[in-house]
């Protein structure tokens, strides 16, 4: 059985309908989503320092891009 790894990406997101922008992916590899959900906190402390009125975190299976609308 193949495990899945996760990643996390960095969004900057605007206000209204405009789709969030990818801001980074970071190279940490979690094993598990909630390992990576568990870890969002201190990345956006570290990493959320994008000019958007809201940046998010958002883990996403390795080889997958993130969803850059409704992040």
């Amino acid at each position: 059985m193949q495990t899945a790894i996760f990643l996390m990406a960095i969004m900057g997101c605007g206000e209204g309908d405009a789709p969030c922008q990818h801001l980074r992916m970071l190279e940490t590899r979690h094993e598990s989503q909630a390992q990576c959900m568990a870890a969002t906190e201190d990345a956006l402390v570290r990493f959320g320092d994008g000019d958007y009125p809201v940046i998010v975190a958002q883990c996403v299976a390795a080889g997958s891009a993130p969803r850059l609308n409704g992040a």
